[in-house]
């Protein structure tokens, strides 16, 4: 069983599914809505769990009542959970996502991490998983596992001026095409400059660019009927941390990224921060089927 660490954000997501948008000044009836665990490195944790992963999650929830429901979510799928900010009574980030249910496109507020500030805890060790994770919020805990880690995957959905630390020790970064780097050039180029030797780049429903050593190319996104698209990248980036901690070598990344997307995509399919895990049921197993 691969052992994972995933370093980041956890938040509570009251997600809302609704017939329309609402404009300013206006309200909209919810066709329903759920309370779930949320953040990148909290869904990608619940994520690797699900395909089989023995997974730890290192945040900031605190004493706060409503980091309960973030505990519970998380026991409930068996992740455990390093708290740093144990003791702290205020409450966790709380996200608010809005799901148009006709095409599943999402809108989000949140306050992420904020000004929130934690040390690194004593009882943990990245160096004893088989891949860490981190989404580069909390960048004390993201910094100490990056250099701790022995295979490092990185979310770079955007640009954070921790990564400028992170980056030197990341066997793989995935970003979005939204990932601005503050030094000029194609976001791949700029990321091997630093010294990453294998680079994803996700585009929503378009191909994967990818870069891995002098090899390079695209991987097409099967098409999808699109429920609820809040997540995927969460979901694509746990599933890429499993496939990596089976490949720490990362021989394969196209292999990697291919089984990354067919798990984003059962998430898009699915309505709900947590339906789609029913979806994992036959769908063929771990990464290595994936990959060709």
């Amino acid at each position: 069983m691969a052992r994972i660490f995933c370093v980041g954000l956890a938040t509570v997501d009251l997600v809302y599914r609704v017939d329309r948008i609402p404009g300013v000044d206006e309200k909209a009836q919810a066709l329903s809505v759920e309370v779930a665990a949320g953040g990148p490195a909290t869904n990608a944790a619940i994520t690797a769990a699900a395909l089989g992963a023995e997974v730890t999650l290192v945040s900031a929830v605190g004493g706060h009542p409503l980091g309960n429901l973030i505990r519970d979510d998380l026991r409930k799928h068996d992740v455990r959970l390093i708290d740093a900010a144990a003791g702290n009574a205020a409450p966790p980030p709380v996200s608010a996502i809005t799901v148009l249910d006709r095409t599943g496109e999402r809108t989000i507020v949140s306050r992420n991490a904020g000004d929130v500030a934690v040390g690194v805890p004593p009882e943990w060790d990245p160096a004893d998983a088989d891949a860490v994770l981190v989404d580069g919020h909390h960048p004390a805990l993201a910094v100490a596992a990056a250099r701790a880690a022995r295979t490092l995957v990185v979310d770079a959905g955007s640009w954070r001026p921790v990564f400028a630390e992170i980056l030197p020790h990341a066997q793989v970064v995935a970003c979005s095409a939204a990932f601005r780097p503050p030094a000029p050039g194609d976001p791949t180029e700029v990321l091997r400059s630093a010294g990453v030797p294998h680079v994803a780049i996700t585009r929503g429903p378009e191909p994967v660019r990818w870069r891995s050593g002098d090899r390079s190319g695209e991987i097409a996104v099967p098409p999808v009927a699109a429920v609820d698209t809040a997540g995927a990248g969460d979901v694509f980036h746990g599933a890429l941390t499993v496939a990596v901690a089976h490949d720490p070598g990362v021989e394969d990344l196209p292999g990697a990224l291919r089984y990354a997307i067919r798990i984003a995509g059962l998430r898009v399919a699915h309505a709900g921060p947590r339906g789609w895990l029913a979806g994992l049921t036959g769908s063929g197993g771990g990464p290595s089927s994936g990959r060709t």
